[in-house]
C-alpha cells in the first residue's frame, strides 16, 4: 500500500522566517531542501530499492498559518513533516523535532526523525519537545489530521550551524529525511 508524506516549507516567500546574517532564509533553504528530499525520494524508487516503492512525497507550501492544518488536511497524506530552522541569540546550536504531547504516532515519527538529523549534521541533541496546543507550533501538531512533526535541525542565525547545514552534511541531511520518511512509510 502506499504512503504519501507531505513535506510542509517552513514559512512563505511572503513571511520567510528567520535568517542568517547572509540573507539566507528559513523558507529558502527549506525549499530548497524539501526539493531535494523528493528528488531523494524519486531517484531511491528508480534504483529500484524496494523499501522506496510506494511512497511519495507531496511538497505543501505554507501559505496563511491559520489555515495550514485545513489546507494539509486537504491533502491525501499519511504524514508531515514540517521544516524549519531555530533561531535565537547566533549563537545556539543543536537538533530538535516537535510533536504534539498525546499523539505517541507523533512521538515515534520525532523519534526517528531527531536519530537521523543529529547523525547527520552531528550537532548537540537538543531532544524531541512534546508540545501543547498553545505552544509554538502547537497548533499545527494538534489539528494536523496526519501524524505530524515539525524539525528543526539547526540554528540558521548560527554561522557555524548554517555552515554545516549546507556542506557536506547537508548532503547527509538531505539523506536524513529521506530515511526517515522511508522507514516511517514502511514501520
Amino acid at each position: 500500500m502506499s504512503k504519501v508524506c507531505g513535506l510542509v516549507i517552513g514559512h512563505s516567500q511572503h513571511s520567510q522566517g528567520a535568517s542568517n546574517a547572509d540573507g539566507t532564509t528559513e523558507y529558502g533553504f527549506n525549499l530548497s531542501l524539501a526539493n531535494k528530499v523528493a528528488d531523494e525520494i524519486l531517484d531511491r524508487q528508480i534504483h529500484q530499492l524496494e523499501i522506496a516503492k510506494g511512497v511519495y512525497v507531496v511538497l505543501i507550501e505554507r501559505g496563511s498559518y491559520r489555515y495550514l492544518p485545513k489546507k494539509i488536511n486537504q491533502k491525501y497524506v499519511d504524514f508531515v513533516i514540517s521544516m524549519h530552522c531555530n533561531a535565537f541569540n547566533k549563537k545556539a546550536t543543536g537538533t530538535e523535532t516537535l510533536y504534539y504531547h498525546t499523539f505517541l504516532e507523533g512521538k515515534r515519527l520525532a523519534t526517528m526523525l531527531q536519530r537521523n538529523m543529529v547523525n547527520a549534521l552531528g550537532l548537540p541533541d537538543r531532544g524531541i519537545k512534546p508540545k501543547r496546543t498553545e505552544d509554538r507550533g502547537g497548533y499545527l501538531l494538534r489539528y494536523t489530521n496526519a501524524t505530524c512533526v515539525i524539525a528543526e535541525p539547526f540554528f540558521i542565525d548560527n554561522p557555524q550551524d548554517l555552515m554545516r547545514a549546507r556542506t557536506s552534511s547537508g548532503d547527509r541531511l538531505v539523506r536524513a529525511y529521506a530515511d526517515t520518511i522511508l522507514e516511517y512509510a514502511n514501520s
